[in-house]
């Protein structure tokens, strides 16, 4: 089975318009996942954390069967450069926290489907997109691409996970730098923080991924299951995330994140206020 499957919702007549948001395929039985929104830098919105949730329950329904899952963006500049704003405005609080939950719910159930998940990161992995690619168990990483958690410029935390996994992935120190100054860091800065596990010649981040995956599908399916499971095991003590969620929905609707995302559709700085 090696054609594109294109995930869409679309009513009858209009499906020559629809831009099909998510593709997905299996080949030699890798699934392939693609965020197909490169006119938007692949930006996720709720259309496509809807469908990556119907193809990672579809991934789920085979076990062990698959060899492994991988996940990248259309085109060369971005993987996921973060979540689509424009849906952001005009939210309120108990909508912010239903935002963040949800994507936090897809996101935890990508990291835990018990064959490996590598994140093709082929460009920018900004905000969700960093978040999402975190969510993966083994990420490689283009030479150009560029990751960061941005929200503090539109009045916001990472609501994704970004807290949580950031920290695990390279330390409260230089999470704490990366969160709170929204600056990108390159491939090459990601590689000696550990957040990714290889750096590659932009162009050749998939074909990396499946020969990291093909590595791992000689070894025991249920030992590398297992294994998935037991590594997870040992973050679950705390619910950072559900705090994480809490604190999102507490922005969202706020005068401060207001002026953010105002200012982000409108293409200039935002001004926030101390009062």
């Amino acid at each position: 089975m090696g054609s594109w499957v294109s995930y869409n919702i679309a009513p009858l007549g209009s499906i020559k318009k629809v831009i099909m948001e998510v593709l997905t395929r299996i080949e030699n039985g890798i699934y392939f996942i693609t965020i197909n929104r490169e006119s938007a830098l692949n930006a996720l919105n709720k259309n496509v954390i809807d469908l990556l949730d119907a193809a990672v329950n579809e991934i789920s329904a085979q076990g062990t069967a698959l060899k492994g899952v991988i996940l990248t963006g259309a085109g060369t500049k971005s993987f996921v450069a973060g979540a689509d704003i424009s849906e952001f405005e005009g939210l309120d609080n108990s909508q912010g926290e239903h935002l963040s939950r949800r994507g936090q719910h897809v996101f935890q159930a990508l990291e835990n489907l018990t064959i490996p998940v590598v994140a093709a990161i082929n460009g920018f992995a900004l905000g969700g997109g960093c978040e999402l690619a975190m969510s993966c168990h083994l990420r490689i990483a283009g030479e150009h691409a560029k990751f960061g958690q941005p929200e503090v410029s539109l009045g916001l935390i990472p609501g994704y996970g970004g807290t949580q996994r950031l920290t695990r992935y390279i330390g409260k120190t230089r999470a704490m730098e990366m969160i709170l100054t929204g600056d990108m860091i390159t491939s090459a800065k990601a590689l000696e923080f550990g957040l990714v596990n290889q750096v590659c010649e932009s162009g050749k981040e998939v074909e990396k991924a499946v020969e990291l995956v093909e590595k791992i599908a000689k070894k025991g399916p249920q030992a590398v299951a297992h294994s998935i499971i037991a590594i997870n095991d040992y973050y679950l003590n705390v619910d950072g995330f559900m705090n994480e969620a809490v604190l999102f929905g507490k922005l969202m609707g706020s005068r401060e994140s207001a002026e953010g995302i105002a200012a982000f559709l409108e293409k200039r700085k935002p001004v926030f206020s101390r009062e």
